[in-house]
């Protein structure tokens, strides 16, 4: 009996360490993206790239891009880079014409995190 409680002890502590990990409470945030937030680029990209915190899933990831008028811009499957889990590629399927753009993204993580955003850029 006295070999329990010191057991017991030990695995809620164990149990309470790893629920607080700060890898329990991650997601993938939006680090860095082409073309640049509120950028004004001056050659239309021929695809978007998202750089995220944390590894994603692309088959549960997406991204929308909406052009002056709220036109929707076609684009093509949504990956992920082959060397960096943490970057999605999007690639447009027709060029981007003088105007204003907002880019929609969702994202699932590799833990199962699911987060959102948006932000604008701009083609001259």
């Amino acid at each position: 009996m006295a070999f329990i409680t010191p057991r017991v002890t030990a695995a809620a502590l164990f149990f309470a360490v790893i629920s607080a990990s700060p890898a329990a409470f991650a997601h993938a945030h939006l680090k860095h993206q082409y073309p640049a937030a509120d950028a004004a680029v001056t050659a239309a990209p021929q695809a978007l790239t998202l750089d995220f915190s944390e590894g994603i899933e692309p088959n549960f990831s997406g991204v929308t891009v909406t052009g002056p008028e709220q036109a929707a811009v076609k684009t093509g499957a949504v990956k992920r880079n082959e060397k960096d889990n943490k970057q999605l590629i999007v690639p447009l399927e027709e060029s981007l014409k003088p105007g204003d753009y907002q880019v929609d993204w969702h994202v699932v993580s590799v833990d199962g995190h699911k987060t959102k955003g948006n932000y604008h850029f701009s083609v001259k």
